[in-house]
């Protein structure tokens, strides 16, 4: 474990974030901040990992900021150096996962809250445990939000239900966060790590570079018109269909096999 509270491991092809200060509820610090934004970084540059998986330690997915740290800054820092937080950690972490050149998986294991529940909305997957929650928390605290959690929860579950998450934080159950699209699925507390191993391991065996390349088009979509994104989905297309997964596949396509993808 690093003093910071991050624990980042790699193995067949999947690399695993793990917060772990259980006794804090897995809390963020501004040491636990960088290191999972170097964390984040070191994944996606890794061209041997073919999936990452974010999760916690203990009861506590992510309460999201350590709000002891917090109120100990501003009795002493200025107001400049404790928000530059969010430009310099909270939007790179965000940026990081939602950008990432291959599939993230979110193992849901406990309470997601704040800048938590704003990383696992982050993530392209969300595998929660039956115990698992999921609160806003931010208006709660007076504050707006960050981590990316405007642009995420409004496309996971529409403007007008995550306005209301986002004003009236309350901690929304797995099983709600199942039926509001929040969450992949939901298992039982017992078989989160197998369930969440099972997925990794699925997403780290298919092809890699056309995960990337649709994880870019639907973020591309986002933000432009219907043309822009026809032109865009045109270009990730020639490249996917450049690479050798394709002609694999199609090749054993023809031979009626089963096609067996490198990332390549």
């Amino acid at each position: 474990m690093t003093e910071s509270g991050v624990i980042y491991d790699v193995a067949d092809s999947v690399a695993t974030i793990r917060l772990a200060r259980p006794d804090a509820m897995n809390s963020l610090t501004r040491a636990t901040k960088q290191d999972l934004k170097v964390a984040i970084l070191e994944a996606s540059a890794d061209e041997q990992v073919r999936c990452v998986v974010v999760t916690g330690s203990g009861r506590a997915f992510c309460v999201g900021q350590d709000l002891r740290e917090h109120a100990e800054a501003l009795q002493s820092r200025p107001l400049e150096e404790i928000w530059a937080t969010v430009p310099d950690h909270y939007a790179p972490i965000a940026l990081g996962l939602a950008t990432m050149p291959k599939p993230v998986v979110a193992s849901v294991n406990g309470v997601a809250a704040g800048a938590g529940a704003s990383i696992a909305f982050a993530c392209d997957f969300r595998v929660a445990a039956e115990g698992a929650g999921f609160n806003t928390a931010f208006a709660g605290i007076g504050l707006s939000c960050d981590t990316g959690i405007s642009w995420t929860l409004p496309r996971l579950i529409g403007r007008a239900a995550a306005i209301d998450l986002l004003m009236r934080p309350r901690m929304v159950r797995a099983a709600e966060a199942s039926e509001l699209g929040l969450v992949t699925r939901v298992v039982d507390a017992d078989e989160l790590a197998s369930a969440t191993e099972e997925l990794a391991r699925q997403l780290a065996a298919g092809p890699t570079q056309a995960y990337a390349a649709i994880k870019r088009s639907v973020n591309y979509s986002a933000t432009h018109d219907l043309d822009a994104a026809l032109d865009f989905e045109g270009q990730q297309m020639a490249a996917t269909g450049s690479t050798q997964d394709h002609r694999d596949a199609v090749a054993a396509f023809v031979a009626k096999q089963q096609p067996t993808f490198n990332g390549r």
